[in-house]
């Protein structure tokens, strides 16, 4: 396995179209959000993600550090060579790096954290470079409990013809202080004020037409 993580400190950010895409998710996010509390499963509507639903996934806790697919974009699917709803978030990563993840990943579920990884593809033939940034962000189910997360996950690079898998080069954690948007990789976005707004509860589809 090639990576390669000896980065400058502009190359440890996100590119500029991706930190506009990370944005878009994180903006709609907060708008969903009741004061301080999470938002919930039901507000998610999957028009709010603006052509990103391919990027776009949600993990459910079923153990401690433990999170499973329940939806997927299509852009997970290509990475993986499968579906990968049912399968653990770890099967993303490298097994070197699932130790790391699965002690992040509990922190978002426990501590109201949202999670940034930088990540990077394993190396060879059929796997040119490929890097990218995943975002995690806690939400409540239905029923009010911290079990569920809403992810994004954007790369660049070339896919290639064999299956991908990711190693942790940095992880950003932020713990939620109150309802204003605070510094994203040090791009600063605008409060959110009253941004919630009365409509029906919608159900995030997949890209595939399914149903949660």
């Amino acid at each position: 396995m090639l990576t390669f993580f000896g980065k400058t400190p502009s190359e440890n950010q996100p590119s500029e179209p991706m930190q506009r895409n990370l944005q878009l998710v994180r903006g709609y996010w907060e708008a969903l959000r009741r004061g301080t509390n999470l938002p919930q499963r039901g507000d998610i509507n999957p028009r709010g993600f603006s052509g990103m639903l391919d990027k776009v996934f949600l993990i459910e806790r079923v153990a401690q550090g433990v999170g499973r697919f329940r939806l997927s974009g299509m852009h997970l699917h290509d990475l993986l060579g499968m579906d990968p709803r049912g399968m653990p978030l770890t099967t993303m990563f490298e097994p070197a790096a699932r130790k790391r993840l699965s002690e992040a990943l509990e922190t978002v579920f426990e501590a109201q954290t949202i999670l940034q990884l930088q990540v990077e593809a394993e190396r060879s033939i059929g796997r040119p470079a490929l890097s990218g940034w995943m975002q995690l962000l806690p939400l409540n189910n239905d029923i009010g409990e911290q079990k569920l997360v809403l992810g994004c996950l954007l790369t660049e690079g070339i896919v290639g013809r064999q299956p991908r898998r990711f190693a942790i080069a940095q992880a950003n954690h932020e713990v939620l202080s109150g309802p204003r948007l605070v510094l994203v990789q040090n791009a600063v976005v605008p409060e959110i004020a009253h941004a919630r707004r009365q409509r029906p509860a919608l159900r995030l589809v997949s890209s595939l037409g399914e149903k949660a």
